[in-house]
C-alpha cells in the first residue's frame, strides 16, 4: 500500500483481533478462555510501532474499559491508544454516525485512517461511507468493491501495509487488491 499519510488503524474486536467463542455469552473479559485471534500477537507490536491503533466495537455486552480488561488478559493491551464502543458512541456500527464518532473523538482524518475489520457490511461499508480507507479480512472469494484490500490473513497486514520495509524478513503474503 503506497499511502505514506497512513497514521491511524481502527480495528474490529471480535473475529478480528480476538478469538469470538460462540459458547461464551456475556463480557469476554469475563470468559474462562480468551485467545488473539491468529498472527495477532505476533503482528500487532509491529504495528503498533508505526501506527496508532485503536479498538472500535459493537460490544454488546462490553464497554470500552471491560474490552481493555479482556486484552490485559492476553498481554495485549499496551499496543492501543484507545479503546470504543458503541456504548461510549451512542451508534453502532455501520452507521457513518460510529465512525464519525471515532474520527472526532480522536481527532482524526478520515484519508489518514484505515479501517481493519472481518465483517464486510459492519466493518467496511460503514467505514468507507466517511472516507475511511479499508482492509478486509476473510477467506471468502467474491466481490467487495468497498474493500481497498482484500486479505485473508491478520499477518497480512504487514506487507498490505507497507511494512516490509521496516521489517525486511516479512514473508510476502498472497492478497488481493481491489481493482
Amino acid at each position: 500500500m503506497n499511502e505514506p499519510n497512513i497514521t491511524c488503524l481502527l480495528f474490529d474486536w471480535g473475529g478480528t483481533l480476538m478469538v469470538d467463542y460462540p459458547q461464551y455469552t456475556g463480557a469476554m473479559a469475563f470468559w474462562e478462555t480468551v485467545s488473539p485471534m491468529p498472527g495477532v500477537a505476533e503482528t500487532l507490536p509491529l504495528l503498533h510501532e508505526h501506527f496508532k491503533c485503536i479498538v472500535a466495537s459493537n460490544a454488546g455486552d462490553s464497554d470500552a474499559a471491560l474490552m481493555r480488561q479482556a486484552f490485559r488478559r492476553v498481554a495485549l493491551d499496551q499496543h492501543f491508544a484507545g479503546f470504543i464502543t458503541s456504548k461510549e458512541l451512542n451508534a453502532t456500527k455501520p452507521s457513518p454516525a460510529f465512525y464519525q464518532g471515532i474520527v472526532d473523538l480522536y481527532g482524526l482524518s478520515p484519508q489518514e485512517t484505515i479501517m481493519i475489520g472481518n465483517d464486510y457490511a459492519k466493518d467496511i461499508t460503514g467505514a468507507k461511507s466517511v472516507g475511511l480507507k479499508t482492509i478486509f479480512i476473510t477467506k471468502e472469494q467474491g466481490s467487495f468493491p468497498d474493500a481497498d484490500y482484500v486479505i485473508s490473513s491478520f499477518a497480512q497486514l504487514l506487507d498490505v501495509l507497507g511494512c516490509a520495509k521496516w521489517f525486511p524478513t516479512c514473508p510476502p503474503p498472497q492478497y488481493r487488491r481491489r481493482k
